[in-house]
């Protein structure tokens, strides 16, 4: 059984957002990270290989710099790892980028005990499409919003959030699963053992030449001009200002809350 985690390395938004003039974000002079809800998605995948001794494998598609990004999740845990990586992908919005991804996973053989791990969004792009979409290229059924997942044979118990609780979802493999971040739940460190063995576990690079044949792409709906959706304008947001802080807990002070909020409309 092996457990594919799409996971994506993202611009470290808590800093500026550089933009280039096609309205595309500067990855190369901004500080990157791995997607944080990709990273329980991985961590989630540890736990069942912890359990069963499946094999997991990283994907991602980006520029070579995100083999680095692999190790780390080599050095976590990961028993392989699969860099999509060619010009003629670059500037994929989230149809494009799904239909690439879901045919790197197709390419390599999706068994019928496999299953394939998505973070619910990316924090650069906040869509949460892509996870669903690849499930729907490789005609998978899909849980989302994931907080807890439990692998029994072919079956997978899934305990996915809702607005005012949860809900217990059982699904047969094959299937896509998204994964939420939470507080109770962190990633685990790499380990010193790890770091040393994870240059010698196996990365494939997939490039252009690898897929462009494949079912699911259509050449001219890849890449940034062939992408359907058009982003107008990227920016960084504006600071927020000081907030005002009352202090006491008799009428007075509710009196003056009370008065704050009628003169912002919030009541």
């Amino acid at each position: 059984m092996r457990i594919y985690v799409c996971v994506k390395q993202v611009p470290d938004t808590s800093g500026v957002v550089a933009v280039n003039e096609d309205g595309t974000l500067n990855r190369a002079s901004m500080q990157t990270i791995i997607n944080p809800d990709d990273l329980i998605a991985m961590e989630q995948a540890l736990m069942i290989k912890d359990a069963t001794d499946c094999q997991v494998t990283a994907v991602t598609m980006g520029p070579p710099p995100a083999e680095g990004m692999l190790r780390e999740l080599l050095a976590m845990g990961a028993d392989d790892a699969i860099l999509i990586s060619a010009r003629e992908f670059g500037g994929s919005d989230t149809f494009a980028t799904s239909q690439i991804i879901g045919a790197a996973i197709d390419f390599t053989g999706l068994n019928e005990d496999d299953m394939i791990f998505c973070g619910r969004q990316a924090i650069d792009g906040d869509t949460a499409q892509v996870g669903p979409q690849i499930a729907e290229k490789l005609n998978l059924p899909q849980i989302s919003y994931a907080a807890e997942i439990v692998k029994e044979g072919n079956d997978v118990t899934v305990k996915r959030m809702l607005e005012d609780g949860y809900m217990m979802i059982k699904q047969q493999t094959p299937c896509l699963v998204t994964c939420i971040a939470d507080q109770d739940k962190k990633a685990r460190m790499m380990s010193l053992a790890g770091i040393n063995a994870a240059y010698k576990k196996p990365l494939v690079i997939l490039d252009f030449e690898a897929l462009k044949e494949h079912p699911f792409i259509e050449l001219d709906k890849i890449g940034l001009k062939g992408s359907p959706t058009n982003i107008f304008v990227s920016f960084t947001p504006p600071q927020k200002g000081i907030g005002q802080m009352l202090e006491g807990a008799d009428k007075k002070t509710t009196d003056t809350l009370a008065s704050i909020l009628l003169e912002k409309h919030v009541i």
